[in-house]
């Protein structure tokens, strides 16, 4: 499967997530920047309000591929433990990163938000959209800090991903949806016509459309 852009897959992905339309208590999650088209399509098509959730992955240090927790936006923060200790990362060293990752993460809130305040998840059904996965610790860093959220379901859906990288989120998440999932699959990019980057002024342009669509009045039952 090949997707002209994120617009594109973001409404083949909707498709595949009609049984949420018109649930109230649906929210769309899309992780910034390239989730955000698609993430705007999907809350478009279902009919649900879309956020942004910003991740800053806590990295180990000298190791910062393997994430040892997360921060995220809606003040977020998980820690995984056991991997803390058994790595051997002091609690300075990792309040040191806690809040040089606060700091800029903080700032994309600020950047992206334009004032808007984040919605209680509490209770929820959270979609987590996203323009594809490759290792997937992207995904698996937004569903760690969402859990600290308390929502009643995460579903992470994506037009596409390697199978196993799918299923390692499926292990976290409470359901996964991937249009997709070739073999041969070297990064996200090779399944898409265009693929350039999205910009910031993309997200804050979809972000306020979306927010703006959602207020505007419908017009009464007859």
């Amino acid at each position: 499967m090949r997707f002209i852009d994120r617009r594109d897959a973001g409404r083949k992905l909707a498709a595949a997530l009609t049984r949420y339309a018109g649930q109230r208590d649906v929210t769309v999650l899309a992780l910034p920047r390239g989730g955000i088209p698609v993430g705007y399509e999907v809350a478009r098509a279902i009919g649900a309000p879309l956020d942004v959730f910003v991740v800053r992955k806590l990295g180990v240090p000298g190791h910062e591929e393997l994430a040892m927790g997360a921060i995220a936006s809606g003040g977020a923060v998980s820690v995984n433990r056991e991997l803390v200790d058994s790595l051997g990362v002091s609690e300075q060293q990792l309040n040191e990163l806690v809040e040089a990752e606060a700091a800029e993460l903080e700032w994309r809130e600020r950047l992206y938000r334009e004032g808007r305040g984040f919605a209680d998840l509490r209770g929820r059904t959270i979609l987590v959209v996203d323009d594809g996965l490759a290792t997937g610790s992207t995904m698996l860093a937004a569903i760690l800090a969402l859990r600290e959220a308390e929502p009643a379901r995460i579903v992470a859906a994506v037009p596409v991903g390697p199978a196993d990288t799918c299923q390692d989120v499926a292990e976290q998440a409470d359901e996964v949806v991937c249009l997709d999932t070739p073999e041969g699959f070297f990064a996200v990019g090779q399944f898409y016509e265009d693929f350039t980057q999205t910009t910031d002024a993309e997200v804050r342009e979809l972000l306020r459309a979306a927010a703006e669509e959602l207020e505007e009045p419908h017009p009464a039952s007859p």
